[in-house]
């Protein structure tokens, strides 16, 4: 049986499959950060391609946050219309709307204003030095994150994730190469966390549903964070009611993982989800139903979250379900003659196929 293809449910939302779309910056939005038509179309396409959950790009909660020109916002009421709409797209087309909240912090470099950061460390040499904040500019982040899961609650969105990944703002504070402060956002686990702890709490208090949070699992570099680390940071998440951990890595400096292939950023979410008991979601370089199917069998994750394979394939959930021979719903919309799509409904194999993988101990 296909874990793949197999409902899972989250409090109270029930996905029909383990396929969530990753975030990723599509650029499009208009000047004021509002939903276009482009999102509504590709959204709404990934939708109709099966994937269970979709998350469409990072809405900043801040107009100084967003990752970079043309991305979605979620910092006014404004947004609302734009944002209702595009959770009714995806809901019509048969998936489950997640929205992505977060900050760019100090890698916002676009927008004619100063950007920030917990301590006044450039990115790079070629970046400019942002302010660091004062403790009245991080409890101003922090309501801003309250304010946008209310919106986000009000537009329809099934799902909520906190951006504190990819060398942005609430990652910048958990890395001790880009927060060195010395009070109490700073100089240990415990402080590191402690913006995040906050944010958290006044998420949860406004937003029932399920609750995400993606990390980076590590900076990629000498004295920054690694995996490890996260059995602190998660063992916390868990306890303030986050209900999956959605393990990426990299980009808080300049540094990338020295060995990339199909599945390198698994192993993080494995040892989350098996020495913490929190659900995990595994992204990068996912290519194939198979490689999907093998990560859910071997109890290394429980949601597997697909980029830029959804990018080049919009059906992606379709070609994962034909690698496994496992049959899926077709939209009615393409059986009319009965010959289109007929290869999203394979002839099923006498017995379950053994994609489970026995991986030494």
């Amino acid at each position: 049986m296909s874990l793949l293809f197999a409902p899972l449910t989250i409090r109270n939302i029930e996905f029909k499959n383990r396929i969530a779309m990753s975030p990723m910056c599509m650029h499009s939005a208009d000047e004021n950060g509002n939903v276009t038509d482009f999102h509504l179309v590709h959204y709404g396409a990934r939708a109709l391609g099966g994937a269970g959950l979709i998350f469409p790009e990072t809405c900043a909660v801040l107009p100084n946050g967003q990752l970079g020109p043309g991305d979605l916002g979620i910092w006014s009421d404004s947004h609302l219309p734009g944002l209702s709409r595009l959770v009714d797209v995806i809901h019509d087309m048969g998936a489950k709307a997640g929205i992505q909240i977060g900050h760019a912090g100090r890698k916002q470099g676009f927008l004619q204003m100063n950007s920030v950061a917990p301590s006044a460390i450039a990115y790079s040499a070629k970046e400019a030095v942002p302010q660091a904040l004062t403790l009245d500019g991080i409890y101003e982040i922090i309501q801003s994150f309250r304010d946008a899961a209310i919106r986000a609650r009000k537009a329809g969105f099934d799902v909520i994730e906190i951006h504190t990944a990819h060398g942005y703002l609430l990652n910048e504070f958990l890395s001790p190469l880009a927060n060195v402060r010395e009070d109490q956002y700073g100089g240990s686990h415990e402080k590191r966390y402690r913006i995040v702890r906050e944010i958290i709490d006044v998420v949860r208090k406004e937003w029932q549903g399920p609750l995400f949070v993606r990390i980076s699992s590590s900076d990629y570099f000498e004295g920054g964070n690694t995996p490890e680390d996260f059995l602190h940071y998660g063992r916390w998440m868990k306890e303030q009611g986050v209900d999956l951990i959605d393990c990426s890595s990299g980009g808080v400096v300049p540094a990338t993982a020295s060995n990339v292939f199909p599945g390198y950023q698994v192993p993080a979410a494995e040892l989350l989800r098996n020495s913490l008991g929190i659900k995990t979601g595994a992204v990068g370089l996912i290519q194939t139903g198979r490689e999907a199917e093998e990560i859910l069998q071997n109890g290394r994750a429980d949601m597997v979250l697909i980029g830029r394979e959804m990018l080049r394939d919009p059906f992606w959930a379709r070609s994962a379900a034909d690698d496994l021979q496992v049959a899926i719903p077709v939209p009615p919309q393409y059986t009319r003659y009965g010959t289109v799509w007929q290869r999203s409904q394979p002839k099923l194999p006498d017995a379950p196929m053994d994609v489970t993988v026995r991986r030494s101990k």
